[in-house]
Formats: C-alpha cells, sequence, structure tokens
C-alpha cells in the first residue's frame, strides 16, 4: 500500500483490498514488510493498495494484484468500504474473490509472504484493525 503524500487528504484518499478465498474457506493473507515507512508493518493483510490519481478502486485492486503477487482473477466482487482510521485515513474498497492456485507459487513482488490462512488462525495474527473489521464483516456475511 503506498504511503499518503501531502497533495492527498485522508478525506479524499482512496484504496482499495481483496479478501480472497480458496475452496476450503481459507483467506489470502499477506505478510507486510517490517519497514518504518510503510502503512502496519509487520502485520498481516490482504492484498491491495491505495488508488493512483484518477484510479477507480476496481482499477486500483486489478492493479495492485497483478502488482503485488501476479494475480489476475475474474469475478471481483465489491463488498463495502471501511475507513482506516488509525493508519492512513483512506477510504477503502473491499473486494471478495475466489482463487484456488498455490499461494507460495506466486511471484511476491512485496512483503514478506502469502499464505492461506484458515478464519479461527486470524484471531492470533497482528491484522490491521479495519482489515480485522472487514475480513470479519466477510465472513459474518458468508453463507454458512
Amino acid at each position: 500500500m503506498h504511503q499518503i503524500t501531502t497533495a492527498e487528504s485522508p478525506a479524499t484518499a482512496r484504496g482499495a483490498v481483496a479478501i480472497i478465498a480458496n475452496r476450503r474457506s481459507e483467506l489470502l493473507l499477506h505478510l507486510r514488510d517490517d519497514l518504518p515507512n510503510i502503512a502496519w508493518p509487520d502485520h498481516w493483510s490482504v492484498l491491495g493498495g491505495g488508488c493512483d490519481p484518477g484510479e477507480t478502486p476496481r482499477e486500483t485492486i486489478v492493479r495492485e494484484l497483478d502488482e503485488e503477487a501476479g494475480l489476475t482473477i475474474d469475478g471481483l466482487t465489491e463488498l463495502f468500504e471501511i475507513r482506516d482510521e488509525h493508519g492512513s485515513g483512506q477510504l477503502i474498497t473491499f473486494f471478495g474473490a475466489s482463487w484456488d492456485g498455490d499461494e507460495s507459487a506466486l511471484p511476491l513482488a512485496e512483503g514478506v509472504k502469502l499464505q492461506f490462512l484458515a478464519p479461527e488462525d486470524l484471531e492470533f495474527r497482528t491484522i490491521p484493525p479495519f482489515i480485522r473489521d472487514g475480513i470479519n464483516r466477510y465472513l459474518a456475511a458468508r453463507p454458512a
């Protein structure tokens, strides 16, 4: 996720993330680099990032999935928006998708690793609050 520059105000800055589930209902999480200049360093998150000028959230998530993990996913569904109140201040659009590939084979361009995790394993992970809120909303709305 790119940092907000002084040209963007948190009120207008936008981003997009994708909650990607496999057929076992595990979620694809991304362990972020432990660097002081990035948002939420050393946290588990979902793939995504900030919108470039003039870019829609859908265009952003398609670009970010490709840039960060070489992923092209059909059937991205827009779910809801949550503001990153404790971090960048960005309004984040959450998308949902299914993908059944091997996450260890993806060409990870940033971060430490990608890993499918069962929902019950997430409570023990360090996850940004707005991402945890989004995952919980996604899981609550998912058919049993």
